[in-house]
């Protein structure tokens, strides 16, 4: 349950951390309007990944790998990577690719000034926070990731004395 209360809690920290950056979405018809809006965050997946065209803006965060370890003598920990997709549309490609920045970058600084999201995650600095642009010609949707390494509490095990 851990990873997936990470996943709930990084969801609540980027909404607020993006809810004020308002992004073009790919009007459906050409007889629809443009609209604006903040990016939508889903977890694991988009609910229909067969729309991920009409969804943009979006961030996705993703559990990608997990550790639990015990070194001798000490308390169980763990560790979780997270993958943070994100992507936005825009008409204008350098205005595009500033957008899809500017998207990450307000994550990203949130993240590295708050270090613990949920009172139990803490961000691994040591492990880093890594970006990756995707370098793709992909206009007029643009997209990146984020990699992030948190630590999770470890489990309680209800036999101690056999330990």
């Amino acid at each position: 349950m851990d990873r997936v209360m990470l996943l709930e809690e990084l969801k609540t920290v980027t909404e607020d951390a993006v809810k004020d950056l308002i992004m073009p979405v790919k009007p459906q018809s050409e007889h629809e309007e443009q609209q604006y809006r903040a990016a939508e965050v889903y977890l694991m997946r988009l609910p229909d990944s067969g729309a991920a065209k009409k969804k943009v803006p979006y961030i996705i965060h993703q559990a990608i790998t997990s550790k639990d370890s015990q070194p001798a003598g000490g308390s169980e920990s763990g560790t979780a990577v997270v993958r943070s997709i994100f992507s936005v549309y825009n008409a204008d490609e350098q205005e595009g690719g500033l957008m899809l920045l500017n998207l990450m970058e307000r994550l990203r600084i949130r993240l590295l000034r708050q270090v613990v999201i949920g009172r139990r995650y803490r961000l691994d600095l040591e492990a880093g926070l890594e970006t990756f642009i995707y370098p793709d010609d992909t206009a007029p949707y643009f997209g990146g990731e984020m990699t992030s390494t948190w630590h999770v509490p470890g489990v309680e095990r209800e036999v101690q004395q056999w330990l």
